[in-house]
């Protein structure tokens, strides 16, 4: 197989993964884009050194981690302003009984719109189940910082949920 097939292969394999990190760090569709296309372009870049070390799936949440949070860091200098998630950004049910569920997700990513860009990282694998060594190899950090950071960051939301409901 050729090498551009190969990466095709395995980008189609692993977009969920490109649009989670997207609507994690982009709440704006024309922004959300752009973030997918250069991660896109990055992994492309990178796929010749790709070793094999790490499933497709790690190396793909690194790339898109690093990628994504340099472009909010990009785009929160040019536009100094907070985006509200919208309701696009998770699929949420539609049934009535479901509302104080759905309020509690908006919520939840509300307030991890709000976290530093390494902490949202964090938050969005863990979300994704990674384990705390695998967290660790696609931020960079230790197994042990990925849980004193994930202690604090559950610790920050627990006290924004209940100043939020009090």
């Amino acid at each position: 197989m050729k090498q551009e097939e190969l990466f095709l292969t395995v980008l189609s394999d692993h977009k969920g993964i490109l649009y989670k990190v997207a609507r994690a760090y982009c709440p704006d569709p024309g922004h959300r884009k752009d973030l997918i296309q250069e991660i896109t372009l990055q992994l492309w870049r990178s796929f010749d050194k790709y070793h094999g070390k790490f499933k497709y799936s790690t190396w793909i949440y690194k790339v898109a981690l690093n990628v994504a949070i340099s472009y909010y860091r990009k785009i929160s200098k040019e536009q100094e302003r907070v985006f509200s998630i919208s309701d696009s950004i998770l699929n949420f049910p539609t049934d009535e009984s479901e509302d104080i569920y759905q309020e509690d997700i908006r919520l939840l990513y509300r307030f991890i719109e709000g976290l530093k860009p390494i902490d949202k990282a964090i938050m969005l694998l863990y979300l994704e189940e990674k384990s705390h060594q695998e967290m660790a190899k696609i931020i960079g950090i230790s197994p042990s910082n990925v849980s004193t950071k994930l202690h604090r960051i559950k610790t920050y939301l627990k006290e924004q949920f209940s100043q939020h409901t009090a």
